[in-house]
């Protein structure tokens, strides 16, 4: 018996001993519904995670995870100050395809929002700054500044993010606009167009997609910066543009959103009808799920617990988006928990879902009433420790990821540049960059000159721009041999070459593309055309003469050929070959504005804003919980005895009202909402505080409106200003007849 005894000990240990440490959480998703022909998986949940807000894969194909605890704890949004957030390494140790360790790799942080792995280490966001480090052991080393500046101030909602590694090798991010590269070890700033809130993406031609709360995909038409030449004229046409006029959503039951109330928000069921929180969209380009999704674009939609799918349609000069179904989404859940806030295309070619998993994802500084409401019986505040990431693949999928980028070579990342995997592709060009492998340069050459494989091509190009190993003739032949996509990216790159040796030659191409008659071709010949009419005027002219006339209704031909006038759209202006060709077009006076704005020194808003200042309500949430809270409640419900209730007062719907109250104070007694209510002490006003501006008010107004009536408000700071003149009849605080009067001049 006792051999036995011992026996069953030894294999229990054994069993336990097997198990200890990988910590692999069982997840139902039996309320979720994806796709046919699809899969989705957990590849990692709590306790590994909290609160996940964006992924990035390193060389090894890991998950990397920034995560953001601090965000709405609660309905007032405590602990966002707090250094809670952290960045983990998400580790498959028993290799059974779901994360059983996470391994903390930088903690104490405030609120990350974003990380990339870019030139063998990490970029990452922490507000105010962006910081790079490099990475030995999977521990932080060389700890650098990148930028002081990245996300100075504001909601968490409303901060720069994204870090999306382009084709053109700079670093872009949604609610910003710089962009930034790392070239010969020192970091590069500069402008670009500002674009969306929440998540940016990238298609094989390099254009970028965004969006924002109710407008489900926003993107450019045209490849980034090629439009901003001249800063003193702004492209509309064919930048920030929204691609789709269908906003509908069709979630698979009735959950909780901000405004329900308001009309046409729900529809007879309760169902949401049009996105509210439309965020990070991804532009699927994984090379696995079969050709019906290549480029289709996928976005979350976080309030209504679903990722949606779109298909893109590319006309040379415009994008334009269309949802694949009706009456039906990608991925739809029950589980109203289930808030995907960012998505990514993967090593192998999956789609991979962070699900912050968070009961409110709307920030507090923007909470309705009627949401507070909902929240609190549904208990949605407690949902709060969970986090997960969702891989989607095809049933058919056969494409696996096993190799690690640091073991490569210079030949077999060449190789990888015309992979079906656009993951796999960027990643080839990055590393062919910044480890410098130049012994390959001439097997890159001959890639970035066959025509066979576009995509190669396109990639391989960009791999001798970072290697600064381009030159006028080659960029001549690439737009002698390839299609349109390739030479419209070539002869963006041309503009680094232009000098007046190059002239006879510059010609020719130049007449050739613009024999070629092709649309998107001729978008950047027309942009190229104004940087050269500043050397030659007389060989030059007539060609962009030629563009405009053929395409003299087209907005982003327009758009592009202003841009390319810096300087020189004055002489442009008054050329009576110019006038004569162009007379019933919009150029002339898009031209004349831009000549206007010069004049004036008034530039595009990306050449003078510095950072991203923070909303209104934010600001006012801030200040109403430091001076306002205590007597009114943080829920804004009163406190017996100190303050009458906030929520659905008449005195807050009245802005002149409340910005008095706020100013000069008020003695009781007041009534609310028909109760009479009886305060010994009066509510002293702010307007001797010489440290509150009028701005503050305003601020304060903005957020108290929003938070406790049926729909935001402001007032202007100049009534604010003018208000402080207004006086009660003892020059102290108002009383409640004495506001209602002044209602009724």
């Amino acid at each position: 018996m006792r051999l036995i005894f011992y026996s069953l000990l030894v294999f229990f240990c054994l069993l336990i001993s097997c198990n200890s440490g990988y910590d692999e959480t069982e997840v139902s998703l039996d309320s979720y519904v994806v796709e046919d022909g699809f899969n989705l998986k957990v590849l990692a949940a709590e306790p590994l995670l909290k609160a996940p807000v964006a992924i990035d894969f390193d060389a090894k194909g890991r998950i990397w995870v920034a995560q953001m605890p601090g965000y709405m704890n609660d309905l007032q949004g405590s602990g966002e100050e707090e250094p809670s957030g952290s960045i983990v390494i998400l580790e498959d140790l028993d290799k059974d395809g779901v994360a059983d360790h996470s391994k903390i790799f930088m903690d104490s942080l405030v609120m990350p929002r974003a990380l990339a792995h870019v030139y063998g280490g990490l970029l990452y966001a922490e507000p105010p700054y962006l910081w790079f480090v490099d990475i030995e052991n999977d521990k932080p080393v060389n700890k650098v500044m990148v930028d002081s500046i990245y996300a100075v101030e504001g909601n968490p909602e409303h901060q720069p993010n994204g870090l999306e590694l382009n084709i053109d090798n700079w670093i872009y991010n949604a609610k910003s606009n710089f962009r930034y590269r790392r070239i010969d070890g020192v970091w590069k700033k500069e402008p670009t167009t500002f674009r969306g809130q929440w998540g940016i993406t990238h298609d094989n031609f390099g254009r970028l997609y965004y969006n924002d709360n109710s407008r489900i995909l926003l993107g450019d038409y045209v490849l980034p910066n090629t439009l901003i030449d001249n800063p003193y004229y702004t492209p509309k046409a064919s930048v920030d543009k929204l691609l789709t006029n269908d906003q509908r959503v069709y979630p698979a039951f009735a959950g909780s959103v901000n405004r329900g109330y308001a009309k046409g928000v729900l529809n007879a069921d309760s169902l949401l009808v049009n996105a509210t929180a439309a965020c990070s969209p991804l532009v699927y380009r994984g090379g696995s799920f079969t050709q019906f999704y290549s480029e289709n674009v996928f976005v979350c939609i976080p309030e209504g617990n679903l990722i949606k799918r779109l298909r893109l349609n590319f006309m040379g000069d415009a994008t334009k988006a269309e949802q694949v179904w009706q009456n039906k989404e990608f991925i739809t859940s029950l589980d109203e928990g289930f808030r995907p806030v960012s998505l990514k295309n993967g090593p192998n070619g999956s789609m991979y879902v962070v699900d912050m998993h968070r009961g409110m994802i709307g920030h507090h500084a923007y909470m309705s009433p009627y949401l507070r409401d909902k929240a609190k019986a549904k208990e949605l505040d407690t949902i709060v420790n969970f986090g997960r990431i969702l891989k989607v693949s095809h049933n058919n999928a056969t494409n696996d990821y096993l190799t690690d980028f640091d073991s490569l070579n210079g030949s077999e990342l060449v190789s990888l540049l015309q992979s079906d995997n656009g993951w796999i592709r960027d990643r080839a060009q990055h590393f062919l960059i910044f480890k410098e492998l130049k012994t390959v340069i001439d097997v890159v050459k001959d890639l970035a000159l066959n025509n066979k494989n576009p995509l190669g091509q396109l990639h391989a190009l960009y791999v001798l721009e970072g290697w600064n190993a381009l030159s006028f003739d080659f960029l001549v032949s690439v737009i002698e041999e390839s299609n349109s996509d390739v030479a419209s990216h070539a002869l963006v790159i041309l503009k680094d070459f232009i000098s007046e040796k190059s002239i006879e030659q510059a010609s020719h191409i130049f007449k050739s593309a613009l024999d070629r008659n092709e649309l998107g071709l001729d978008v950047y010949l027309a942009n190229v055309l104004g940087h050269w009419v500043k050397i030659d005027k007389n060989q030059f002219q007539p060609l962009l003469t030629k563009i405009l006339k053929r395409r003299e209704m087209n907005t982003t031909v327009i758009d592009a050929t202003i841009s390319g006038l810096e300087k020189i759209d004055t002489v442009l202006y008054v050329d009576s070959v110019i006038k004569n060709n162009l007379k019933n077009t919009s150029f002339l006076s898009k031209l004349e504005n831009a000549i206007t704005n010069r004049k004036s020194d008034k530039k595009n808003a990306i050449y003078t804003r510095e950072v991203i200042r923070e909303d209104t309500r934010t600001s006012g949430s801030k200040m109403f919980f430091q001076i306002c809270a205590s007597c009114h409640g943080a829920d804004g419900k009163g406190i017996d005895g100190l303050a009458p209730p906030l929520m659905g007062s008449e005195h807050v719907k009245n802005t002149e009202r409340l910005a008095l109250i706020i100013l000069h104070g008020v003695e009781g007694p007041v009534h609310v909402n028909g109760e009479r209510y009886d305060i010994n002490l009066a509510m002293p006003g702010l307007i001797r505080n010489e440290s509150i501006s009028d701005q503050d008010i305003a601020n304060i107004i903005s957020y108290v409106t929003n938070a406790f009536s049926d729909r935001s408000r402001s007032l202007s700071n100049k009534r604010i200003s003018e208000l402080r003149n207004v006086k009660s009849s003892t020059g102290m605080e108002f009383t409640e007849p004495e506001l209602q009067a002044l209602d009724r001049k």
